[in-house]
């Protein structure tokens, strides 16, 4: 139901409460909650709060109830909001909403278009976050992991950003260390006519088909020679500039570019390592330097300096995280594999110490994290593990070309076309999980056109909507004025209903990071429209029953391409 409904429910219940509790000289009362009963036929949403009292009160919960009920009718404007409320059980008290109330999201979702279901004022609690997603390294294709990071990352980032928080996006990206001194060798070898499988190809080298485009590309350049520093830095922007062109393919865009080189070229990383040495934090043993992260619940103090002389890597980590709090974000939220849940207590012990040190108020859980399982891909039945442009996983190239059917054979409208039929079910089908599941992406099952394809089944809903609203001819602007009155089908009930729950879903997904839950959501709702499609003729000879019909679809069309829109998925007129 509207937020505005339960607001104003939740306060005549609420002042009903200070009334009986002044009666009785009780100074606490709770805030009562809202649910939506499990069984529809038990009204539209329920309140348990008399089972709550009943004990702290010293009342029996239905006298309590029944108390609460005869003062609840007495509140202004309860006799519209509501049309019946009924005690249950023990105590429970069902509401039934007036067809007015229930109506009235129609109208408000007319009115507010694509601003319906958002905070458009900054949120005092929270006026701006960081997240950081996909920060792969440079030294290869995109592959599936990260697009799932990307899906979930950029659904997240405008999830929040529907609650009134400014969000930047960064990508951190890992263009120091052994990795990509691998990544400079495996480029080299390949200019010396070394193929993988070769006897002196290096052990560590990627094997990639990739690596031979760099090569020829990095000898058709100006900056050829053979020096492994200008191999290194040809083979980092190639690779940068590949993944921004999958990026963009993907659909996804970010407002700061992190290099972890800059970290210690400024002193930054050299700086932390100061400043926990400072504070006692870190002690010699075998020739190396340790963090105390046993301080802060590890489970083992970790190695930051080895004997050797080279930081591990999440000493930097620490200095990007150290970087953002400076930057001013108090709210960072890291999309992540799973595989890192073991640098999340090494990265907050080692910030707790920069912290102290510094003295800065940072939150022992700074920063938060979504860790996302992995993901399997299969296509004609079989699982595909690798990629004959990747050499050792499928990339994000392969799976939005996949899941769109694209050939070789298709012009670039074509092509076009199929690329973002694509993106749309790579999208979908990665963020229709909770990202701490394991994902099964079925390649055959994103190319289907029918009900078992979720994102198609959505997008769907809305092109027959469209399709209905064109056959119908009108000026939608025109429905605003439409006797909404005449809804009164179990069908209208339950899409009405549905629609009402929109800026909830939107409020509690942010809240909870929960992108998926916005999936299930949008999916309920085209379930409930294509019920109602079968039930309730739309475009009927009663002119008042038509625009009243036709003004539902035209509500339930806006808050299916708003929430596509939230997932970075579209909402196409035809299918």
């Amino acid at each position: 139901m509207l937020l505005t409904n339960k607001n104003r429910l939740i306060e005549m219940l609420s002042s009903a409460l200070q009334g009986i509790a002044q009666e009785r000289g009780l100074a606490e009362v709770p805030m009562p909650r809202l649910e939506r009963p499990k069984a529809v036929d038990h009204g539209d949403v329920a309140c348990n709060i008399a089972l709550q009292l009943s004990k702290a009160w010293k009342l029996n919960p239905r006298e309590l109830a029944q108390a609460l009920v005869e003062r609840l009718q007495k509140e202004p404007g309860f006799d519209r909001l509501i049309a019946s409320c009924e005690i249950a059980g023990p105590g429970f008290i069902n509401f039934r909403l007036s067809n007015v109330a229930k109506t009235a999201v129609v109208g408000e979702i007319l009115s507010a278009g694509t601003h319906f279901g958002i905070l458009t004022q900054t949120n005092p609690s929270v006026p701006s976050a960081m997240i950081e997603f996909v920060s792969a390294n440079p030294t290869g294709p995109l592959h599936v992991g990260h697009g799932r990071q990307a899906a979930l990352g950029d659904a997240l980032a405008n999830l929040l950003a529907t609650q009134g928080i400014k969000v930047h996006r960064e990508f951190y990206y890992n263009d120091a260390g052994v990795q990509i001194a691998n990544l400079a060798l495996s480029v080299r070898a390949r200019l010396q006519g070394l193929k993988p499988g070769d006897a002196n190809w290096p052990e560590q080298a990627y094997n990639g088909e990739y690596i031979a485009e760099i090569a020829t590309a990095f000898k058709a350049s100006p900056e050829f020679r053979d020096d492994l520093e200008a191999i290194r830095q040809f083979a980092v922007a190639y690779l940068r500039n590949e993944q921004d062109i999958d990026l963009k393919t993907f659909g996804v865009q970010f407002d700061c570019y992190y290099l972890e080189s800059s970290l210690y070229t400024d002193g930054s990383v050299a700086q932390i390592v100061q400043d926990l040495q400072g504070i006692g934090k870190t002690y010699e043993a075998d020739g190396a330097l340790w963090l105390k992260t046993t301080d802060d619940g590890d489970d083992k103090d970790r190695v930051m300096r080895k004997s050797d002389g080279s930081f591990t890597y999440f000493v930097p980590d620490v200095a990007y995280h150290a970087s953002k709090w400076n930057r001013g974000f108090k709210k960072v939220i890291n999309v992540q594999g799973s595989d890192h849940h073991g640098t999340i207590a090494r990265v907050r012990s080692g910030l707790q110490g920069v912290a102290q040190k510094r003295g800065w108020d940072l939150p022992k859980t700074y920063p938060d994290y979504v860790l996302h399982k992995m993901v399997t891909v299969m296509r004609h039945g079989e699982e595909v593990k690798i990629s004959k442009r990747a050499g050792s996983y499928v990339t994000v190239r392969d799976l939005v070309e996949w899941s769109g059917g694209v050939t070789p054979e298709m012009t670039a409208d074509e092509r076009s076309l199929a690329l973002q039929r694509g993106r749309d079910a790579v999208r979908f089908f990665l963020i229709s999980r909770k990202a701490d599941t394991e994902f099964v992406f079925d390649i055959d099952l994103a190319l289907q056109q029918n009900d078992e394809n979720p994102v198609f089944y959505v997008q769907y809903a809305y092109a027959r909507i469209s399709s209905i609203l064109q056959q119908w001819g009108g000026q939608t602007s025109d429905l605003a004025a439409a006797d909404l009155s005449l809804l009164q089908s179990k069908a209208a009930d339950h899409l009405l209903r549905r629609l009402a729950e929109y800026p909830e879903v939107l409020t509690d997904a942010a809240a909870e990071l929960a992108p998926h839950a916005l999936a299930f959501y949008l999916r309920d709702l085209a379930g409930d429209f294509h019920t109602f499609y079968n039930a309730d003729r739309v475009l009927v000879d009663d002119e008042s029953l038509k625009r009243a019909r036709l003004a539902l679809l035209c509500a339930t069309r806006q808050v299916l391409q708003n929430g596509l829109k939230v997932l970075g998925v579209s909402a196409p007129a035809k299918m």
